[in-house]
């Protein structure tokens, strides 16, 4: 199957913030109280509204308010959400047939998307995939491979990682509360270590992976360790791009010492950071790769792409699952890649990031309590500090966020502190309606 061309088109959607009512609006609230009767209180919800349509960089309400979208779903929707390439890819995949489970009877579309991530992904090296359904599933796998090729069963991760929440991904993931409180025990042979974290540590990179490496060295063994598991850009734990010359050390000791580095690019993969992959702009070439969020255009679908000698390690049978590379989820995903090569998205979350570099340095240059804002691509993050000690301020980042949603723009929070405010618009937001969404930013910080 080849990778279809991107149907003509746009958002049908006006692309406009517009505000009918207050936020929630009645409608909106009679839904979140239905959800609060009939879904379990742990799966939460960070904007008050009840969503019914979405499209291009914006999300439309039960109420008919619609916001700018600076979030794209956690960095889901970066095609534009209902793209109509994405759509027309689904509606005739599912004419045809929604599920015969790959290790069942396999078909074309998952291997057309293990084609495309072979091809994709850093390194010219001979590369296989499997497929699965979310990143935690896919960062899981991916340590079940390095386990199963090198014979150890140690994995580090590190400070401020985000991996998932299944059991192994929560032990690989630093952050206790909301995603390991009360959960444990944990997945043993899990340890971290210290990453590189510019603003807060000032090493340079080669320094950071000196003190990353003796802790690794002293308190694990390579001799004893599978593998690392990194995300070349921090998410969830604040877009911490490391130092220069950090990602490359690491990566030069796990091949000298027969350690499989794992680069996870669930949230930073498929030109998000203006590169298809975030290892690109580090210079690394992982051994494996794990991919979903942004791979399917909103539908679910994840993916672990490596080495081939290191990817075949694992038994016939040893790797799968029933929905894995669901065929309406690998149509979906064949039309997002399309998208982004036709439509030269990477090139488009570049420009983006020069806006929102541009625009948010101006306002650190006017605000001190905004510490740092750093990112790459459309992924770009403001960090809050207490400008007199440089101590995290999570009460001034949820004020921020509540006073932009309330304004009608999306924005989401994320850091180990809660200080952090993430920017991540669709890739296909037009100039305009981003500028919009950066005024309401402004505004809100100055009143806060």
């Amino acid at each position: 199957m080849t990778i279809p061309a991107p149907t003509a088109g746009g958002p049908a959607l006006p692309q406009e913030r517009r505000l009918v009512t207050s936020i929630p609006g009645p409608r909106s609230a009679e839904i979140l109280a239905r959800k609060a009767a009939a879904v379990a209180a742990g799966v939460g919800h960070s904007v008050p509204i009840a969503a019914v349509a979405a499209g291009g960089g914006v999300i439309v309400d039960a109420d008919d308010n619609s916001f700018i979208d600076l979030g794209s779903g956690i960095a889901v929707t970066s095609v534009g959400n209902a793209h109509p390439a994405v759509v027309a890819a689904i509606a005739e995949q599912a004419t045809r047939f929604t599920h015969t489970c790959f290790m069942i009877s396999p078909y074309d579309e998952y291997i057309a998307v293990a084609e495309a991530l072979n091809r994709l992904t850093p390194g010219v090296h001979a590369k296989r995939s499997a497929l699965f359904n979310t990143g935690a599933e896919a960062v899981e796998n991916a340590v079940k491979i390095a386990r199963k090729a090198t014979g150890r069963p140690a994995v580090v991760a590190f400070d401020h990682g985000y991996h998932g929440r299944t059991n192994l991904t929560m032990a690989l993931t630093a952050k206790s509360m909301p995603y390991k409180s009360g959960f444990g025990p944990f997945a043993p042979e899990v340890y971290r270590a210290p990453v590189s974290y510019p603003y807060r540590d000032a090493l340079s990179g080669p320094e950071a992976a000196r003190r990353a490496i003796q802790h690794i060295e002293k308190q694990v063994g390579a001799e004893n360790l599978a593998a690392i598991v990194i995300e070349p850009i921090q998410g969830e734990g604040g877009f911490i791009v490391p130092a220069d010359g950090f990602l490359p050390a690491l990566a030069d000791w796990c091949r000298a010492n027969g350690v499989v580095f794992i680069a996870d690019e669930v949230q930073t993969g498929f030109a998000r950071t203006g590169a298809m992959f975030a290892s690109e702009h580090f210079g690394i070439v992982p051994d494996l790769i794990t991919t979903a969020k942004g791979i399917a255009g909103g539908m679910p679908l994840a993916a672990v792409t490596g080495r081939a000698e290191i990817m075949d390690a694992a038994h016939v049978g040893g790797l799968g699952g029933t929905y894995g590379g669901n065929p309406v989820a690998c149509a979906a995903a064949l039309a997002t890649i399309g998208v982004y090569e036709s439509e030269d998205l990477s090139g488009r979350a570049r420009r983006i990031g020069e806006i929102l570099t541009e625009r948010l340095t101006a306002m650190q240059v006017a605000d001190p309590r905004i510490g740092e804002v750093r990112g790459v691509g459309a992924m770009v993050a403001a960090e809050f500090v207490d400008p007199a000690t440089g101590a995290p301020d999570a009460a001034l980042t949820g004020a921020v966020a509540r006073a932009c949603i309330e304004a009608g723009v999306v924005v989401l929070t994320c850091g180990t502190f809660g200080n952090v405010i993430r920017f991540l618009p669709p890739l296909v937001i037009g100039d305009e309606l981003l500028h919009e969404g950066l005024d309401v930013v402004a505004g809100a910080l100055a009143a806060a």
